[in-house]
């Protein structure tokens, strides 16, 4: 099911693109708010346990926090050889792509959504920016979109913190264009990509679900569309690696 609300992590950079994208992607963030369950509320203060499970493990409660954070922290070290292994650093030239399109100068205004680079950091809803009308020079989002509960609210979003003659950037999965190559994509996503996910990263259900999410993903003239139907101009993409990435550029005029 579709969760509510849709995060992600965005750096906002006042002075220009600090540094090259060098780290791992950093997907967007998908997350709901569920009420507590009754039967959790329904616990009396006189019987609630001084232990609790982390998995099928039974640990202190004190001791819970620090774990799953230690959890997080070795998968998000794990992303740059993940991204690595599984494109054969091809993501690397993809990114440098999306850069030398972007081509910012000193004093770009630049809202990099789902992003791991940046000065200022804010977490927060893709689709309800936290900034004014017409703020920045440049709206940029890498393998994060796709993440976002509603597309169209999230590109209607990144139009209007946009300053007219703003650009809007995206570098996403997308659709591969030759049938054999297709095929044999196909093949290594569902049969290799998950296996990596575990062997790496100990996480087999998040690589199956980045698949899966690719796959579900508009083709590249479908989202041309949706980012017109946002208000952007002058919308083109280009498709890199017989597809499996495109780069959509738009402008606010």
């Amino acid at each position: 099911m579709a969760a509510p609300k849709s995060c992600a992590l965005w750096s906002y950079c006042g002075r220009g693109w600090p540094r090259a994208m060098r780290g791992g992607q950093l997907l967007g963030l998908r997350s709901s708010w569920p009420g507590a369950p009754l039967s959790a509320r329904l616990l009396s203060q006189e019987k609630r346990a001084t232990e609790t499970h982390f998995g099928f493990e039974t640990v202190p409660e004190e001791e819970k926090g620090g774990k799953v954070y230690q959890v997080f922290e070795s998968v998000a070290k794990k992303y740059d050889v993940m991204n690595d292994m599984m494109s054969l650093g091809i993501h690397r030239v993809w990114k440098d792509l999306l850069l030398w399109k972007m081509r910012p100068l000193p004093g770009t205004q630049l809202l990099d959504v789902a992003g791991g680079t940046g000065l200022a950091w804010v977490l927060g809803d893709a689709e309800e920016l936290p900034f004014d009308d017409d703020k920045f020079d440049i709206y940029t989002i890498a393998f994060g979109i796709r993440n976002v509960t509603h597309i169209d609210q999230a590109l209607q979003e990144a139009h209007r913190v946009l300053k007219p003659g703003g650009r809007f950037l995206c570098l996403e999965f997308s659709q591969v264009n030759n049938p054999l190559i297709s095929r044999l994509y196909d093949l290594y996503s569902f049969q290799v990509i998950p296996v990596l996910g575990e062997v790496i990263a100990g996480d087999w259900k998040s690589y199956q679900y980045l698949v899966e999410s690719i796959r579900r993903f508009p083709s590249q003239e479908e989202f041309k569309e949706m980012i017109e139907d946002a208000g952007f101009h002058k919308v083109t993409y280009e498709s890199l690696t017989s597809g499996i990435v495109a780069i959509h550029s738009g402008f606010k005029l």
